[in-house]
């Protein structure tokens, strides 16, 4: 089929992809309601580098314990991150917040809690609509980690290791996410390549006569057509 007979084939239905468009750009600014002011929110992060001291007493002539150290790291950071996201972890710093008169509930930390990590250095995010009450939050948990940091990683079966805080914790005002800004383009560009594949069908299962090549398909000798006038 030519690039023509395609252009004439959603030129008849051209309205179809377009109203789709629309009728799906609507129901999604009608569900997010972007002129309805929206909370402030904060988010508050910081970054930790988790470290294994070298085993004293060993051969160092054999290998170089700084190799397995570093090695050691990497593969406790993977545990590590879990151990932050933890309940317990939650509850500890609850816990610090309750001897300062603030109350806030593990899960509310837990929940508002991201964890990510690179290398030996994992990052720790918090956010909510208190900027106040989340930088106490980032406080304790950054205390938390410096103080006891140890009795987690005895749980884990590492003895030797630490964390160490090398950024933060930062607060800033959270804007609006990636997902949220791309969501109604996004919909509205789906919309219309389902309203192309929708003319496709619709000429698929046509079984109108239109135009010339369309009986001669059916077997059929054209004689004459009747130009329009």
């Amino acid at each position: 089929m030519e690039l023509r007979e395609y252009w004439d084939i959603f030129k008849r239905r051209w309205w179809i992809p377009v109203l789709l468009t629309l009728l799906v750009g609507a129901l999604t600014l009608l569900q997010s309601r972007p002129w309805v002011p929206q909370p402030v929110s904060y988010s508050a992060s910081m970054r930790l580098l988790v470290g294994v001291m070298p085993a004293a007493g060993q051969d160092v002539t054999a290998y170089d314990p700084r190799y397995y150290a570093w090695l050691t790291s990497e593969y406790l950071v993977d545990d590590f991150t879990e151990v932050v996201g933890s309940r317990l972890f939650a509850d500890n710093v609850s816990a610090r917040l309750a001897q300062q008169a603030i109350d806030v509930p593990a899960g509310v930390i837990q929940g508002s809690a991201a964890t990510g990590k690179q290398h030996r250095i994992i990052t720790l995010s918090l956010g909510g609509p208190d900027e106040a009450r989340l930088r106490a939050i980032a406080d304790a948990a950054a205390a938390e980690l410096a103080e006891n940091a140890s009795a987690y990683f005895r749980q884990l079966g590492t003895d030797g290791a630490g964390v160490t805080l090398i950024d933060g914790p930062n607060i800033g005002m959270s804007g609006p996410s990636l997902r949220s800004r791309l969501d109604l383009p996004l919909r509205m560009v789906l919309a219309f390549v389902a309203g192309l594949g929708l003319i496709l069908l619709l000429h698929y299962l046509d079984t109108r006569v239109r135009e010339p090549d369309d009986l001669e398909a059916l077997g059929l000798r054209v004689i004459g057509t009747i130009p329009k006038k």
